[in-house]
């Protein structure tokens, strides 16, 4: 009874709020389905870690010694990548490498938003911190936070992996406002080519190289990413490649929505530089999609064949769940509009873009 009479008397008023936000995460995780193996860990770990008094919260807890092995020296982010590379197959880029543009192009949220950040917060290592939100890929916002030591690193983690949990929502508004009903009913054929499986073992390794010699400082990013899909194109090692897949992605996603719980006590969350943030993060996830979208419809004044812009949109890194939504509203518009092949590639070529970009990032600012 003393110690409940203690915890109370110890309550701050942001302590509530913070249970608020951790349930509303667990209702979208649970009712919405909205990435329940990471939105779900995150509010619960949300309430943990703001209890009065609770282990989970003090330096030297659970949560912190987790997140000093896993998050403080990018072990996990390296791990996910691992699991991410073996989930994707390039061959819809392969067979279509001109994909690539699109999610180059849509990563001009990252750049613009670096820019509004720097308006805001006079440190350029924590507004480029900030503005790799964009890249719509938690890892990369991880990491690339890490290295540039930016204090800002809890509202980053927490912002990038919420919108990409949000993408469904955020996505189809900026789509129909870009796009007319013609140009969303815009049917694309798909030709499958052949792609050898010298192709598929050649691309994650010559990728590493080219991306290394050009970008020192994305080698761990893009490497454990290509190592992983070299796991899954190999041939030889089906079992690793499908614990990746599964065991270790879903492994490491748990730990990560515990973590980064870790950074959401409400003393350091519930400030006015984390709204802002928060706020900033959106933005970038809107310009991007926009970008996407325009870059598509620029190209379609010089093309005889016409793209469906939309297609644009799944240039950010959030795979597959960018890519299944432009094909979604594809068919929302015309039943007989297969449009999964072109936004999965270029859903794929945006996973690659990003973390390019990431490295860029650490590049310029290291």
């Amino acid at each position: 009874m003393d110690v409940l009479i203690q915890n109370f008397a110890e309550l701050d008023w942001r302590q509530p709020v913070m249970w608020l936000i951790g349930a509303i995460l667990i209702f979208l995780a649970i009712h919405k389905e909205m990435e329940p193996s990471l939105l779900l860990p995150m509010g619960f770990g949300a309430i943990l870690v703001n209890i009065p008094g609770a282990d989970a919260a003090m330096e030297h807890g659970p949560l912190a010694t987790l997140f000093n092995a896993g998050i403080a020296n990018e072990l996990f982010p390296l791990l996910l990548f691992i699991g991410i590379g073996a989930m994707i197959d390039f061959g819809p880029l392969l067979s279509n490498p001109k994909l690539m543009i699109f999610g180059a192009a849509a990563q001009f949220g990252i750049f613009f938003t670096l820019c509004l950040a720097s308006v805001f917060f006079p440190n350029i290592k924590d507004a480029a911190s900030i503005a790799i939100i964009g890249a719509a890929d938690g890892p990369t916002a991880i990491a690339v936070a890490n290295v540039l030591n930016s204090k800002y690193l809890g509202a980053i983690m927490v912002a990038a992996y919420s919108y990409m949990a949000l993408v469904p929502i955020i996505q189809p508004p900026v789509i129909r406002l870009l796009t007319t009903k013609k140009e969303r009913r815009i049917r694309m054929e798909y030709k499958a080519a052949n792609v050898s499986k010298l192709t598929r073992i050649l691309f994650p390794i010559v990728t590493t190289l080219i991306v290394g010699m050009f970008a020192p400082n994305a080698v761990s990013l893009v490497g454990f990413l290509m190592f992983g899909n070299l796991l899954r194109e190999c041939g030889v090692l089906d079992s690793l490649s499908e614990t990746a897949q599964k065991v270790l992605a879903n492994l490491i996603t748990l730990f990560l929505g515990l973590t980064i719980a870790y950074q959401m006590q409400a003393e350091s969350f519930l400030k006015v530089d984390t709204l802002l943030i928060m706020g900033l993060g959106l933005i970038a996830f809107i310009v991007d999609t926009a970008g996407g979208v325009l870059f598509a419809k620029l190209l379609n004044l010089f093309s005889k064949k016409k793209i469906n812009p939309m297609i644009g949109a799944a240039g950010i890194s959030a795979f597959p769940m960018s890519g299944r939504i432009v094909h979604k509203m594809g068919l929302e518009e015309d039943p007989q509009n297969f449009l999964l092949m072109h936004s999965i590639g270029v859903n794929v070529s945006g996973q690659v873009a990003s973390v390019i970009a990431g490295g860029l990032i650490l590049n310029f600012f290291l």
